[in-house]
C-alpha cells in the first residue's frame, strides 16, 4: 500500500526543502519582524497571515482609531492590552451627536490604563464627569485634545490635571468656559506640560497665563488666538519664564498684544520658529525687525496679516535675515508696496519661502509679483486675492513664469481654509 500523502508544513519537513516559519520562529521573533513594518498598512497585513499572527499584531499594535460604544471598547481592551495612543476625534464637520459619551471614557479609563495619548476633539457628549473619570483612571496620560467640546469646564480638565501630573500636551480650543482656574491647576500638578491650545478660550486673562507660566517652565508651544483678555503682561511672562523652550506661539486677534510682547520675546526667546500675530494691529516695525534679527536661524513661519502698521522696512528685514522662513503672511498690510521684494531682487537674495499670502495688499502690482518669483524659486503656494493690481491675465500679459508646483490663488473668499498654509501656520 502506498505511504498517504504527506501535505503542509510535515510534507516540507519530511522532503527537507524548508520549515514551516510558525513551528520555526518563537513569539518573540515574530514580534521582532512585526517591529521592522513601519507602515501601518503592512502591519495589518501581517496580522491577515493566520490566528497566531493576528493575535500577535493585536498584542503589540500602539495606535488606534475608532468610533465605538462602550461595548466595542471593551473588546477592544481586551484585544489592544498595548494600546497607548486612542484616536476618537470627530470631524467638525460629519460630527455626530451624542457620539462618544461619558460611559465610553469610563471603559477606557478602566480598559486602557496603558493610554498615553487620547483624541477627543469634536465629542460634544462628554462632560466634566468623563473628565474626572480619565483623571482618576489614567495616571500615565501624557495628550489629551478635547477641542470644541463644549460640555466641558475647568471642574473636568482640573480632575484631569490633578491625576495626570504627567500631561505634556492640552489643547481646549473653543472650549469658552474655561478660565484661569484651569491655569492654576496645570501650573501646580502639570510641571512637564509642554504644549498648550487655548484658541478661542476668551476668559483665560494674563492673570491665569502668568500663574501657568511660573509652574510650566518648559511650554514649547502655545496657543492664545482670540483670547480677547491676554495683553503684553502675560505674554512678556512666558518670554521670561519660558526663553529656551518657547518655539511656537500664537496669538491670532488678540487686539491686546503690541509692541511690548514682540520685544519681550526678540529678548528673551530665540528659538522661536512659528509666531502668529495676525490682527494684533499695535504691532509695528520695529519689534518685527528686533525679533527677525535674533531669531533668523531659527524662524519658519511668520503671520502678521491685519498688522496695519507694518511696512515695506520690516518686511525687507525679515525677508533678508530669516534664510529658513517658509511661510510668510503679510494679507492686508496695506502700507507694503512692491519696493520691500524690488530691492531683494536686485541683491541677488534667494529665499526658501514656500507659502506667501498677500492678499487684499493694496499697494502691490504685477511688478512686485515679478521680482518674487525671481528670489522665491521654491514656492508652492501664492495668495493673491483681492489684490487690486493683479489679475491672471495680467501675469500672463506679463510673462510671468509661476513655479511648476506653486499654486496661485488670484480668486475665492477670503475666508476659504487652506490645507497645506494651514499646515505651516
Amino acid at each position: 500500500m502506498a505511504p498517504a500523502k504527506l501535505e503542509g508544513c510535515d510534507r516540507l519537513k519530511e522532503e527537507g526543502a524548508r520549515v514551516c516559519i510558525n513551528d520555526a520562529l518563537t513569539d518573540d521573533e515574530l514580534r521582532a519582524v512585526l517591529r521592522q513594518l513601519e507602515k501601518e498598512e503592512e502591519r495589518d497585513l501581517f496580522g491577515l497571515v493566520c490566528k497566531r499572527w493576528l493575535r500577535l499584531q493585536s498584542t503589540e499594535r500602539r495606535r488606534l482609531r475608532a468610533r465605538a460604544g462602550p461595548a466595542m471598547l471593551r473588546r477592544m481592551a481586551d484585544r489592544f492590552p498595548g494600546l497607548v495612543e486612542l484616536d476618537l476625534s470627530q470631524s467638525a464637520s460629519r460630527s455626530f451627536y451624542p457620539g462618544v459619551t461619558d460611559s465610553d471614557l469610563a471603559v477606557i479609563a478602566a480598559g486602557f490604563r496603558n493610554l498615553r495619548v487620547l483624541d477627543l476633539q469634536n465629542c460634544k457628549g462628554v462632560t466634566d464627569v468623563g473628565m474626572t473619570t480619565l483623571g482618576n483612571g489614567l495616571p500615565s496620560l501624557q495628550s489629551l485634545d478635547v477641542s470644541q467640546c463644549k460640555k466641558v469646564t475647568d471642574k473636568g480638565l482640573v480632575a484631569v490635571a490633578s491625576g495626570c501630573s504627567y500631561l505634556k500636551r492640552l489643547h481646549v480650543t473653543g472650549s469658552k468656559s474655561i478660565t484661569d482656574e484651569l491655569l492654576k491647576s496645570l501650573s501646580k500638578s502639570c510641571p512637564c506640560l509642554e504644549d498648550l491650545g487655548l484658541a478661542g478660550c476668551n476668559n483665560i486673562t494674563d492673570i491665569g497665563l502668568s500663574t501657568l507660566a511660573d509652574g510650566c517652565r518648559h511650554i514649547k508651544s502655545l496657543d492664545v488666538s482670540k483670547c480677547t483678555k491676554i495683553s503684553d503682561v502675560g505674554v512678556s511672562r512666558v518670554a521670561e519664564v519660558a526663553p529656551s523652550s518657547l518655539k511656537v506661539l500664537k496669538m491670532l486677534d488678540c487686539f491686546r498684544v503690541g509692541d511690548k510682547s514682540i520685544f519681550s520675546l526678540a529678548h528673551f526667546c530665540h528659538n522661536l520658529e512659528t509666531v502668529v500675530v495676525g490682527g494684533c494691529r499695535d504691532v509695528s516695525d520695529e519689534s518685527i525687525k528686533s525679533l527677525s534679527l535674533v531669531c533668523c536661524h531659527s524662524l519658519r513661519s511668520f503671520r502678521m496679516d491685519w498688522c496695519l502698521n507694518i511696512t515695506d522696512s520690516s518686511l525687507k528685514c525679515m525677508l533678508s535675515n530669516c534664510r529658513h522662513l517658509v511661510a510668510l503672511d503679510i494679507g492686508c498690510c496695506d502700507k507694503i508696496t512692491d519696493s520691500a521684494f524690488h530691492s531683494l531682487e536686485m541683491g541677488g537674495f534667494e529665499s526658501q519661502l514656500k507659502v506667501l499670502k498677500m492678499s487684499n495688499c493694496l499697494k502691490i502690482t504685477i511688478s512686485g509679483v515679478g521680482s518674487i518669483l525671481q528670489f522665491c524659486k521654491y514656492l508652492e503656494y501664492l495668495d493673491l486675492r483681492s489684490c487690486p493690481h493683479i489679475t491672471r491675465l495680467g501675469c500672463q500679459q506679463a510673462g510671468l513664469q509661476f513655479p511648476e508646483c506653486c499654486r496661485t490663488n488670484f480668486d475665492g473668499s477670503l475666508g476659504e481654509s487652506e490645507g497645506m498654509v494651514d499646515f505651516f501656520l
